[in-house]
C-alpha cells in the first residue's frame, strides 16, 4: 500500500510538471457490452438534495493523521486539477472525453494524511447512497472530486455541487452529493454493493455483478 501511495503521489508530480503521458487505459476504448453515448443520462435514487453553497461541507476523517472538514471556499482554495476522462455507467452506456475539474483525491490524500493502517475508502452521500473503493485506486491520477464539468458548475441532477469521478471503475463507484470521506482499516461494502453488485466494478472485465 505504501508503494501504491509513493507511486501514485510520483505519478501526480509528474502530471503537475506537464511531464506525464496519457494514461493507456485499453487498446478498446468501449467496454465490452457498452455502447457509447452523447449525452448524459441521469440515474439516482430517486433523491436529488439541493445543497447550498453556504451549507456544503465535505468531512474526510477515519484512519488518517489529520481529519478535516472543508467548506466551500476551503474546498475551492485547494489547489484546482482539470482532467478529461471517459464514464462507464453499469447501465451499459459510455460517454468518452467527459471534462471534469475539481480537487484531486490524491490532494486530498495529502492533505489528511492516510495512516499506514488505511487500506479502503467509504463514501457517503446527501441522499443516503454509499460506496466503496481500495485506496490504491483511488490514488491514481485521474480520481477526482469534481464540482465543474465541461466548464460548467455541476449540475444538481448530475452530483451537484461536488461528485466524485473514478474513471477505471463503473460509475456507480463515484458517489454523487458527496459528503463525507472516510478511510479504513478495512472495507465496507456500500449501497449497490451490498445488493448485488460487483464489488471491484472494472469495466474491460464486464465485472457487473457479484
Amino acid at each position: 500500500m505504501k508503494e501504491a501511495y509513493i507511486a501514485a503521489k510520483e505519478r501526480w508530480a509528474r502530471k503537475m510538471a506537464g511531464q506525464a503521458k496519457p494514461t493507456v487505459r485499453t487498446g478498446d476504448r468501449l467496454p465490452a457490452g457498452q455502447r457509447q453515448v452523447h449525452n448524459f443520462p441521469v440515474l439516482d435514487l430517486g433523491v436529488k438534495p439541493a445543497i447550498a453553497l453556504d451549507q456544503w461541507q465535505l468531512k474526510i476523517g477515519g484512519h488518517v493523521e489529520n481529519p478535516v472538514s472543508l467548506s466551500w471556499p476551503e474546498f475551492q482554495a485547494l489547489p484546482q486539477f482539470h482532467d478529461v476522462s471517459d464514464f462507464h455507467c453499469v447501465t451499459t452506456w459510455s460517454q468518452f472525453d467527459m471534462a471534469w475539474a475539481g480537487v484531486a483525491f490524491l490532494t486530498l490524500a495529502e492533505l489528511v494524511r492516510p495512516k499506514a493502517s488505511a487500506s479502503h475508502v467509504f463514501f457517503k452521500s446527501h441522499d443516503g447512497y454509499s460506496t466503496n473503493n481500495p485506496l490504491d485506486v483511488l490514488m491514481d491520477d485521474d480520481v477526482l472530486i469534481a464540482h465543474s464539468w465541461n466548464g460548467q458548475p455541476l449540475p444538481v441532477e448530475h452530483g451537484g455541487p461536488a461528485r466524485v469521478i473514478v474513471p477505471k471503475k463503473y460509475a456507480w463507484k463515484g458517489a454523487k452529493w458527496i459528503r463525507d470521506i472516510t478511510f479504513l482499516d478495512r472495507d465496507i461494502l456500500g449501497f449497490w454493493e451490498v445488493r448485488g453488485y460487483s464489488n471491484t466494478a472494472d469495466p474491460w472485465t464486464e465485472d457487473r455483478f457479484s
